[in-house]
């Protein structure tokens, strides 16, 4: 059975039940239709002096092209830890629409681990991103209309880009103001995908409405000819902006399949961005669930390292437990075998691929001091000698883990993994971060990418050399960074997948976002716009005879 129809044959829970046994009130909560709401902003005013659950964060090894099941995994752990008698509440992200109608298909989990109504979650759900990508366009209407009715500001150079949320190379550099009017500046723009944009990281940093708003009007939009940021405060923006974020800040409540809450508000990217829910979301789960799971993007190399630096940083938050998700296929993927050949049985592919999971792990412990559990995402292919070697190479390693089956299972498939968080939860930690804010803008990518990537240097061109010197120069030296960085390596070059020989890491630039707080590194060839595949998903999405959508998975 396809994940549409185990979701569509599973009948849910009315949404305001699911508010009511969390200990939502009935004025706390605006419902968009029976399955789907928002959770008003006076539920974390109630309960802030309410002990925090339980943080376990889902990270994973190196992906392959189409994902390791991470969200599979989160979501069948919550279901899981209910299973087990535990209070549980997932903290997820929103899909973006790039990857829906491109490679991956659906974000909203798999088989019988899923959270719904999937068709919903995965479009337009309440509308978030929508509001984010208007948000962001308002100010780039702003920056040109200024120009164009005399440039009192005396911009020399914009750099801020509009945003829409699909995948669309063509964007990626586009001439602006052709149409030959009087008095308009024709420009070189361009467009990032939406879940990239500056405003989905504030969104997802903020810690309230009016935190929103400062951090909006910090943004800078483009320099003078004497290097003065202009921001969108100057242009008298952010209250606008804020007005159309008002409702889209508040976090969005659905369940899955077996009834678990789940708080699901806030999407960017980890490889491109900083790839983590909201801070908002975040604490307010803490507040409601004695455990709380959720999820950081991509490869704990991505996804972990920022939610670490970045995120539990600026909130000051740490996970209590660690969850790194590995499958046969990605193992043997980053032990060099064929992309053709990844559902035929290899304990040779698998062992040279087990360096890519235990540098993972070896970070989360030892560069982070976290406690670890590694589990391997089971699919029905997976052969007994495959995963009885994984098992032994991991207990020699005296790496905790567990066999999970939750596509196949649910919460029933991931019993095991929620007793193993339960036993490790209380167990003493020595969190700390791969750099101290303190440190130079270099010395902070140069942690990250001999700490965690195992990097032998970084290389940097002039024009990053020289934006590294503005940005320092500004007062801004002492922000997180923020890496963009493919996600199938460690290296940043996407084909060198078992990083054997020594590697650098290549900054092609270093760009200020003021108002996110932190600073963004891009290396290598990473695009800030995706583009589709040669076969995106878009071409397998329909409505079939009885106006069904068919064709997300």
């Amino acid at each position: 059975m396809e994940d549409v129809d185990i979701a569509r044959n599973t009948k849910l829970e009315r949404i305001s039940k699911i508010a009511q046994d969390l200990g939502i009130q009935e004025e706390e909560l605006e419902q968009y239709g029976k399955y789907k709401a928002k959770i008003s902003p006076e539920v974390y005013k109630r309960l802030e002096n309410k002990e925090n659950g339980k943080l376990i964060l889902v990270t994973a090894i190196n992906p392959t092209p189409l994902g390791e099941g991470k969200t599979t995994m989160a979501i069948g752990l919550a279901d899981g830890l209910r299973k087990i008698g535990k209070k549980a509440v997932l903290a997820l992200r929103e899909p973006s629409l790039g990857p829906v109608f491109g490679i991956k298909g659906g974000a909203t989990g798999g088989g019988h681990s899923q959270i719904a109504p999937m068709e919903d979650i995965n479009l337009h759900f309440t509308g978030d991103i929508h509001a984010i990508t208007s948000a962001n366009n308002l100010l780039s209407a702003m920056i040109d209309n200024h120009i164009y009715f005399g440039n009192e500001l005396g911009f020399d150079r914009v750099v801020w880009k509009r945003c829409v949320d699909l995948n669309d190379r063509q964007l990626r550099k586009v001439d602006t103001g052709l149409s030959e009017e009087k008095n308009i500046v024709p420009r070189m723009d361009g467009f990032d995908i939406s879940v990239a944009s500056e405003i989905m990281a504030i969104f997802c940093l903020a810690t309230d409405i009016e935190d929103l708003k400062r951090r909006i009007g910090n943004i800078i939009v483009g320099y003078t000819k004497d290097n003065k940021p202009i921001t969108a405060r100057d242009l008298k923006a952010e209250g606008s902006m804020t007005v159309l974020l008002k409702d889209a800040i508040n976090p969005n409540l659905v369940q899955t399949l077996e009834k678990t809450p789940a708080i699901v508000h806030g999407g960017p990217f980890a490889n491109i961005a900083h790839g983590c829910n909201s801070v908002i979301a975040t604490k307010l789960a803490l507040k409601l669930g004695d455990y709380v799971v959720t999820e950081a993007g991509f490869g704990a190399d991505l996804g972990a390292e920022k939610f670490l630096d970045i995120k539990c940083r600026k909130a000051n938050l740490k996970p209590d437990v660690v969850v790194c998700v590995a499958t046969m296929k990605a193992l043997k993927y980053h032990g060099g075998m064929p992309k053709e050949d990844l559902n035929q049985e290899s304990v040779e592919y698998l062992e040279k691929g087990f360096e890519n999971l235990e540098r993972h792990v070896d970070n989360l412990k030892n560069r982070y001091g976290l406690n670890v559990v590694v589990a391997i995402n089971k699919y029905t292919q997976d052969t007994k000698e495959e995963v009885e070697f994984l098992q032994n190479k991991l207990k020699e390693k005296e790496i905790e883990l567990s066999l999970v089956e939750s596509w196949e299972k649910g919460g029933d498939g991931a019993t095991d993994l929620a007793e193993q968080i339960v036993s490790l939860v209380d167990k003493q930690e020595d969190f700390k971060f791969a750099y101290e804010l303190q440190e130079s803008i270099e010395n902070k990518i140069k942690a990250v990418a001999q700490k965690v990537y195992g990097a032998q240097d970084v290389e940097y061109t002039e024009e990053a050399k020289k934006h590294i010197e503005e940005i320092e120069k500004l007062g801004y030296g002492n922000l997180p960074v923020c890496i963009a960085k493919t996600q199938y390596s460690f290296s940043d070059d996407p084909k060198n997948l078992e990083c054997k020989e020594p590697f650098n890491i290549h900054v092609q630039d270093v760009v200020l976002r003021a108002g996110a707080e932190f600073v963004v590194v891009l290396t290598g060839k990473i695009m800030t716009m995706p583009g589709l595949p040669k076969v995106p998903a878009a071409e397998k999405i329909d409505l079939d005879e009885k106006n069904n959508i068919i064709g997300i998975f």
